[in-house]
């Protein structure tokens, strides 16, 4: 069997603990721009994959993830940081871990190997026809997302599948494949490395996109964030007074008169009557504010 690419060692390697502590940290630097290269030939599937997972939200899917170490926590930092910062209800939601919490304790050992333990995660989980699952794994031959895919395409999941090395088993069941050719590591196999930081790139990328396409982002303010915390709470005021040209002071009146919906207090600075017609406004436009907003200013006008 050869060796694939993310266990091969970089050529730039070679002797690497013999030099001095700043050439070795320009090789490290240097492989993870080149990590990072590797995602921008991988825009239109990234693309594709954020269509997919936004079609998922939107027809009251969820979205699972399902990946063993190093991309396992790639996973769980994007899936974590959903709910938050666009407002997506976390139960839907749904992280799959090899190991479970143990795993993040120590993310070596047997755990990514456990095929049995994907497929009960899978149906613990509860995942049917109308989720999609992100599967993601460096190698692309990971028993415990390979054996999640399994399950899912069992189930009548859609799949996205997220891999370092092109042409790989991880691939063969996918709706949409997601290829980050990342260049080998420079401490061979170490795909904490390159690979996971390509990885994080794309997952950002893919989650992003989905959150501009289901309505969460508007002019590059995060408009459906959930406020609950005082940095929040600020944020949100911030944002309803840069859109809505309002002061602060107003911008917090608005919020608290929306129960805290930026879109909501954005609306009612643009003349909607009450929270409830705001809300109103807002679940005919699919939670889009700039049609929403169109569609309050042509009501107005026609007074």
């Amino acid at each position: 069997m050869g060796t694939t690419r993310t266990e091969q060692r970089n050529d730039k390697a070679s002797g690497l603990d013999e030099r001095s502590p700043e050439d070795v940290l320009h090789l490290l630097h240097e492989a993870q721009i080149e990590a990072a290269a590797s995602v921008g030939r991988a825009t239109d599937s990234i693309a594709q994959a954020s269509l997919l997972a936004a079609a998922t939200l939107s027809a009251g899917g969820r979205l699972a993830y399902a990946a063993a170490g190093s991309s396992g926590l790639m996973a769980l930092a994007d899936a974590l940081e959903l709910p938050g910062t666009y407002g997506i209800a976390p139960d839907r939601i749904v992280i799959l871990l090899a190991g479970g919490v143990a795993s993040l304790s120590r993310l070596a050992g047997v755990y990514e190997d456990d095929t049995s333990q994907a497929a009960k995660d899978i149906a613990e989980a509860d995942l049917q026809t109308g989720d999609c699952l992100i599967a993601i794994s460096a190698s692309g031959t990971t028993p415990y997302a390979l054996a999640a895919i399994e399950e899912a395409k069992r189930r009548g999941l859609k799949v996205i599948s997220i891999a370092n090395n092109p042409d790989v088993p991880l691939f063969e069941q996918a709706d949409v494949s997601i290829t980050l050719q990342t260049p080998p590591e420079m401490v061979a196999g170490s795909t904490r490395m390159g690979a996971g930081t390509a990885q994080k790139i794309a997952l950002n990328l893919m989650s992003t996109l989905m959150a501009v396409r289901l309505g969460h982002v508007h002019d590059g303010y995060m408009v459906n964030l959930t406020a609950d915390n005082i940095k929040l709470r600020e944020r949100a005021a911030r944002i309803v007074s840069a859109i809505s040209a309002c002061d602060i002071g107003d911008a917090v009146k608005l919020l608290e008169a929306s129960g805290g919906s930026v879109k909501s207090a954005i609306l009612l600075a643009a003349g909607a009557p009450n929270a409830e017609k705001a809300s109103e406004i807002l679940e005919s436009n699919q939670q889009r504010l700039r049609p929403a907003l169109s569609e309050l200013k042509g009501s107005l006008g026609s007074r």
